[in-house]
């Protein structure tokens, strides 16, 4: 999920910052160019951490700057198929809850969630089963696992992660723990 990658990258140094091509503005210019951008190859770029080396510098035709290709260490965010990842819901809607995993959000539609039938209560802002008390809300716990995938990198909020928690040991966190429970009452019963 998160990796620390050595990437490279060109930035822009303005004219009134040529005197000054330091590491520290190089991070500064490439955490202002590529923090929060989604990427195909390695996910969305969560930090720039260290610059490593700078390159001597461009000068193009009719553009002011001067272009420093440099080689630096980033955080990245890179969500993987299969992958089981532990998230907070953000909002519950009529089809599903909203589930923030790291810097995005992946959707765990209704028919994912439970094995019971969940109907959205739009007074309590929740999905709950009329089956059990169950029901889940903004702000609970989850463990689900990655079941789709789609990054789109050039409009980041438009990338969309599909969720699924229907197998055993996924599920609101809560709901975990109950079914452990009873399962180890059930034990000591035996």
């Amino acid at each position: 999920m998160y990796k620390r990658v050595r990437l490279k990258d060109t930035v822009e140094v303005p004219p009134r910052e040529l005197a000054n091509v330091t590491p520290e503005l190089v991070k500064k210019l490439l955490q202002d160019k590529l923090e929060g951008r989604m990427d195909e190859d390695v996910g969305s770029v969560v930090s720039v951490v260290n610059v490593h080396d700078i390159g001597q510098g461009a000068v193009l035709p009719n553009r002011p700057g001067v272009y420093y290709e440099a080689e630096f260490d980033a955080v990245t965010f890179d969500p993987q198929m299969q992958e089981v990842v532990d998230g907070t819901v953000v909002e519950t809607v009529e089809f599903g809850a909203f589930v923030g995993i790291g810097p995005v959000d992946g959707l765990l539609h209704v028919s994912q969630i439970s094995n019971e039938y969940l109907a959205f209560d739009s007074e309590n802002q929740r999905l709950a089963s009329n089956e059990s008390d169950r029901a889940l809300g903004t702000d609970d716990a989850v463990r689900a696992r990655i079941v789709t995938k789609s990054i789109d990198e050039r409009n980041p909020r438009d990338s969309k992660i599909g969720l699924t928690a229907k197998q055993p040991g996924l599920g609101k966190h809560g709901w975990l723990e109950e079914d452990r429970r009873e399962r180890q009452a059930q034990a000591g019963e035996s």
